[in-house]
């Protein structure tokens, strides 16, 4: 047997085992740990991979839920029914001049309203075509508005061409199923100071907004004599045209007629039809015997590139009629409404019947104006009691009724997003520049409106109410319907549900409720405790809403979301979310910012949602214990009293160093400047900011004054009062200015193309505010009683006898008022808040 070879064994290579040698148990033991923990990292990889792809979908699902939110309507009952605004449940609500935003027209309070309305133009004047129709200032009206509105059964308006005016009234009756009848009566009567009487055309229209059907009857080759008509709110119905009768009132022997049947794709296309349809073809004869061509409506032939991008409307029947009768002045047309379900119809309304209504309703208008402001008795002339008459009537006139989808977007989506499509009884603060709601104006409008008809308030409030989604947000500006949409610029149409406003609609529910507190038993007053009670679940959320969305750095401090972020092109960002748009705050937004009047307005909210919940019997000690803390006076000084300028100011990352400056713009030598960018104003900041009081002295400083915050024996009250009354910081004739007239950011415009806003101009809202708290202050024991009766007494006088002397140098009611003259300036007529003065002249807050 041959000897085994002998191997050499090195240090880098362990001699292998024999076949029938077993691993040692050392061996055994790495090996199965190896492979543990290699399972062990399996498993690890796989549940990190399990866990990855439940996060990523459970993010996705948590995005699409969060994204969907924001078009969620909160879950708790409606406060108002489905069919509160109908025919059959409010039928003397029904029909209204729920229009605002056309200087004459009706509708119904429902979703697709058959619509009527009218335009008219003055014939052979200068300009080629003068068509009027939706309020516009660019008319330049000498004037228009609501001499008599009741809000319920009848108006009188006014309205002043340049050589002739037209008073339009309507009145309604109730009866049969449908909101009864309604007459219009149009009369046009030259200015004194015209060289000849004006030959104008009328042109009366019905069109359906996507539902409904009307058919023309002619009489006489052009003249529509009627309209008959069905929907599913109206039923059968009629519209009369009946022939002008000119001064004498005998038959208009000189009339012309024409009509125009056709199909509208959208209520905000009817004036562009009418434009689109008119001719020169039509011969007028004159009283003289003279002939004139003249411009009247003919056939419609929308545009190529119109019925390109919308499909042919396949509806049989027209959906858009219009009578034109042309007619020298003086004359008066009716035309009548006539519901088919109104079997008992005692006589027509028209003629003589028509204008002893007028006269009852008018009648019973003076009488109940004076029963509840009380006028005559403070000994007011007349001219300022028509006045007062005119500010309430073109509220109630400015009442709208809109219905459609709101666009919005969250930070949860990439793209703005369709609201539910929802309506909206609302006053809107100007039938030509805003002719929509807005929340924080809307509050201010039922202050004066609960005074004459708590009804509206209620509805009103309810309606914006029930658009609340589901975390407490309610778009702040309501733009439904492509008719309102149609008057916004694109950049305001979207909003955002970080944004809040003032939540005003308070300060109308503390009103509803102090006429319950004083008159229990009376009737008008007694729906307000059911009302509460419905409303109270979505007011609960929106208070919540403000109170965790709106929170500020500090406890019990609070900021509005929502500035302009391009801090390059403002001179200071706007916060528009504050209503006061362009009023100073902190020169670089952040999150350390204090707003005092948010602050001020979360005060006043948690007492009047104490004070609802302890009406209801509902718990009120957390809402009590809120208002006890943001009253606290200690509380105010320390987040907002600035030492330096002894006033209550913002707090932020603010510097005053700050100036727009024209930006360079480099162009190479050679190179012509024109194919470079144009030159823009820009800031410039030349003192970097730095956490500190804003130090702007204006309406933001008075809030824990206006909305009575302070203590009456508050000493900061004397210092408010000096500033108040000081003419070189608040003081003028006419009103308190909202910005410090020793200010540096006083009457500075905001951009290249923004004008100063809020930053000297008057505005009656907020001095409504301090008007109503000197009376509170006065009225209340303290140190400072007699200063403020005393301011009250001169405030009170100075804005009431200017706004009163615009109006009657003007013939509108203004958005704001110079601060140097007087003068109204803004958009015009504006009757929302700026109609508070009537408030103010009957002494009622």
């Amino acid at each position: 047997m041959g000897r085994q070879r002998k191997r050499v064994v090195t240090g880098e290579a362990a001699p292998l085992p024999r076949k029938d040698e077993k691993p040692s148990a050392f061996h055994r033991k790495e090996k199965k740990k190896k492979a543990d923990i290699g399972k062990v990292f399996i498993n690890i990889s796989i549940g990190l991979c399990i866990f990855s792809l439940i996060w990523f979908f459970y993010a996705i699902y948590m995005r699409s839920s969060l994204a969907k939110r924001v078009v969620t309507l909160h879950p708790s009952p409606r406060v108002l029914d489905a069919n509160s605004s109908s025919a059959k449940v409010s039928p003397e609500r029904f029909w209204g001049s729920y229009r605002p935003q056309v200087y004459f027209g009706m509708k119904t309070r429902s979703p697709k309203s058959i619509v009527t309305g009218m335009m008219w133009m003055r014939q052979f004047s200068d300009l080629d075509v003068n068509l009027r129709h939706t309020c516009e200032q660019g008319d330049h009206l000498q004037g228009y508005g609501w001499l008599m509105h009741d809000g319920l059964t009848f108006g009188v308006q006014e309205i002043q061409d340049n050589d002739f005016t037209l008073t339009t009234e309507f009145v309604k009756r109730t009866g049969g199923d449908h909101g009864g009848d309604w007459t219009w009566r149009i009369t046009a009567k030259q200015h004194s100071n015209a060289p000849q009487a004006p030959v104008i055309s009328l042109m009366f229209y019905a069109a359906a907004d996507t539902q409904g059907s009307l058919q023309a009857h002619v009489e006489e080759k052009n003249r529509l004599a009627s309209i008959s008509g069905f929907s599913e709110e109206l039923g059968n119905f009629k519209i009369t045209f009946r022939k002008p009768v000119t001064g004498e009132f005998s038959s208009a022997k000189y009339a012309s007629y024409n009509y125009l049947q056709t199909v509208s794709p959208g209520l905000e296309k009817l004036t562009n039809i009418v434009k689109l349809s008119l001719n020169r073809r039509f011969v007028y004869n004159l009283p003289s015997g003279e002939k004139r061509y003249y411009i009247a409506v003919d056939t419609y032939k929308p545009p190529h590139q119109q019925s390109q991008q919308k499909p042919d409307d396949t509806r049989q029947e027209s959906d858009f009629v219009v009578h034109q009768v042309t007619v020298q002045a003086p004359f008066q047309i009716e035309v009548l409404f006539e519901s088919g379900s109104s079997y008992n119809r005692p006589n027509q309304l028209a003629d003589s019947i028509m204008t002893e209504e007028l006269e009852k309703r008018k009648s019973e208008f003076h009488a109940k104006f004076e029963k509840i402001f009380g006028l005559e008795s403070k000994g007011f002339s007349q001219g300022h009691i028509t006045f007062a008459k005119a500010a309430l009537s073109n509220i109630l006139g400015g009442m709208g009724y809109f219905y459609g989808e709101s666009v919005v977007q969250s930070v949860y989506n990439e793209y703005p997003l369709l609201y539910p499509e929802g309506a909206l009884y609302t006053a809107v603060p100007s039938r030509s520049f805003f002719p929509r709601g807005f929340l924080w104006d809307e509050g201010f409008h039922q202050l004066l409106l609960s005074k004459w008809d708590p009804q509206v308030t209620r509805e009103a409030i309810a309606h914006w109410i029930d658009l609340m989604n589901m975390e407490g947000w309610i778009p702040r500006e309501q733009i439904l319907g492509d008719e309102a949409r149609s008057k916004v610029p694109a950049e305001f149409i979207v909003q955002r549900n970080e944004n809040a406003n003032p939540p005003t609609l308070f300060l109308a529910l503390q009103e509803l409720i102090e006429q319950l507190s004083s008159n229990p038993d009376e009737a008008a007053t007694q729906p307000t405790l059911p009302f509460l009670r419905r409303l109270f679940p979505r007011l609960k959320t929106w208070f919540e809403w403000y109170n965790t969305t709106q929170t500020g750095p500090r406890s019990n401090s609070y900021r509005w979301r929502g500035r302009d972020k391009d801090t390059n092109l403002f001179l200071n960002p706007k916060t528009l979310t504050s209503g006061l748009d362009d009023y100073p705050r902190a020169s670089h937004p952040s999150a350390d910012e204090r707003h005092v009047d948010l602050h001020c307005w979360m005060a006043l909210s948690s007492g009047i949602m104490a004070s609802i919940a302890q009406l209801l019997g509902e718990p009120h000690q957390d809402y009590k214990l809120s208002h006890d803390v943001l009253s606290d006076n200690t509380l105010l000084d320390e987040l907002h009293w600035s030492e330096q300028l002894r006033a209550f100011s913002d707090y932020g990352n603010h510097t005053q160093s700050v100036s727009l400056q024209r930006e360079k713009v480099y162009v190479p030598p050679g190179q012509p400047r024109h194919q470079f960018p144009v030159a823009r104003l820009v800031r410039s900041v030349h003192r970097a900011p730095k956490l500190q009081y804003v130090n702007a002295l204006g309406y933001v400083s008075l809030f824990p004054f206006i909305l009575q915050i302070l203590q009456p024996d508050s000493a900061k009250l004397e210092h408010i009062f000096r500033d108040m009354r000081d003419s070189k910081k608040l003081w003028t004739p006419y009103g308190l200015r909202s910005l410090s007239k020793a200010d540096p950011l006083y009457m500075q415009r905001n951009t290249e193309h923004d004008a100063p806003y809020w930053r000297g101009p008057i505005w009656i809202n907020i001095n409504y505010l301090a008007v109503r708290a000197l009376h509170h202050y006065s009225n209340a024991k303290g140190p400072y009683q007699e200063k403020a009766a005393a301011l009250y007494e001169e405030l009170r006088t100075n804005i009431i006898n200017n706004v009163y002397k615009q109006y009657v140098e003007t013939g509108y009611i203004w958005e704001q008022y110079n601060d140097s003259t007087g003068k109204g300036q803004g958009s015009h007529p504006f009757t929302g808040w700026s109609a508070l003065t009537v408030l103010m002249m009957a002494e009622q807050y």
